[in-house]
């Protein structure tokens, strides 16, 4: 059977960082309230005029260059994200064109918010495995900031996110280099403790006007209790699972690379699994929560580090708006 490989990876976060002080002056919050509930120092907001393409472009281009192709070999563009530049079309399309291929390739986007990375390696994974395509193009990115309500108001989710781009290459794996396997989940529930509603048919006819901007339904909503409650049960049910399907035990497992969240919903998650400390990868303290960045993102950053290499397992897990969760396991 085909599997599939990460070919190529890279990521892209912007310029402007916005510490916890930063955020002091806006939303009535301190360094350190910030830093004991999340683990967060600061942030990377994007820039005005900067649309979410423009903040993935450069990470698409890192991953196309790993994976040692040319822009013209892409046969799919599939992006993640809940921040599209527009609400439509896609932002694959978009991206298609920055990137300036001109071919009538296929290009769509998927909405599973923090899971999103892990849904579009299964999609990837099976295109792959059915050689329906040869490289894909998968993008996690988000502007998050642009959904915040920087006032004191909302200072409980607003201090948690921040912008940030991943993107890897998808193709046929030529060793023993290859996903594995993935695990998705949802389960609609709890989509009223984690969502932005608008704009949305909801609202209909309008979906946005002055008094939805009023009561604030454009602005990230979260049950924190709930939230952290559901992540802190699910993504080790998830590694489980992805550890039982492989036949893994802790020891077989170089890192694990978690949705960056939420510095203490990580920690809860490695205690849960039995894992040692130094195998859960956390660069939270850097970014905040790039939503559908924070996978590719660490992974970039890890692998610069030297925290796993070629022959290592890795193992992914993420939780999200849906709630929407999931797992994949990866010999590197």
């Amino acid at each position: 059977m085909i599997k599939s490989k990460i070919a190529g990876i890279g990521y892209n976060v912007p310029k402007n960082i916005v510490s916890n002080f930063d955020l002091e002056k806006m939303m009535d919050t301190s360094d350190e309230w910030i830093q004991t509930r999340t683990g967060i120092r600061e942030r990377r907001w994007v820039e005005d005029g900067m649309a979410n393409s423009d903040l993935a472009l450069p990470a698409c281009q890192q991953a196309i260059r790993m994976a040692g192709i040319q822009v013209k070999d892409i046969d799919a563009i599939i992006v993640g994200t809940v921040t599209s530049d527009y609400n439509f079309p896609g932002m694959a399309p978009i991206i298609q064109q920055k990137l300036g291929i001109t071919s009538n390739i296929r290009a769509f986007d998927i909405s599973a918010a923090c899971s999103a990375f892990i849904y579009l390696l299964e999609i990837g994974d099976q295109f792959i495995q059915t050689s329906k395509y040869k490289n894909i193009l998968l993008v996690g990115s988000d502007v998050m900031s642009c959904t915040l309500d920087k006032t004191p108001n909302g200072r409980a989710t607003g201090v948690l996110f921040g912008d940030g781009a991943g993107a890897v290459i998808l193709s046929p794996a030529t060793d023993d280099s290859c996903i594995l396997s993935t695990h998705t989940f949802a389960d609609g529930s709890g989509v009223e403790n984690l969502h932005g509603k608008a704009p949305g048919s909801k609202f209909y006819p309008n979906r946005i006007n002055k008094e939805i901007i009023e009561q604030g339904h454009h602005f990230i909503t979260q049950n924190g209790r709930e939230v952290f409650k559901n992540a802190v049960t699910r993504m080790p049910e998830a590694v489980k699972l992805a550890m039982e399907e492989n036949n893994l035990a802790i020891e077989d497992i170089k890192l694990v690379i978690a949705h960056q969240a939420n510095a203490r919903i990580l920690e809860a998650c490695a205690t849960k699994m039995q894992l040692p400390e130094e195998k859960m990868y956390m660069n939270i303290h850097k970014y905040g929560n790039t939503t559908a960045g924070t996978i590719p993102i660490a992974m970039c950053e890890a692998i610069q580090e030297g925290r796993f290499q070629k022959g290592d397992i890795i193992l992914l897990t993420a939780f999200g708006a849906g709630y929407t969760w999931a797992s994949a396991a990866i010999r590197w």
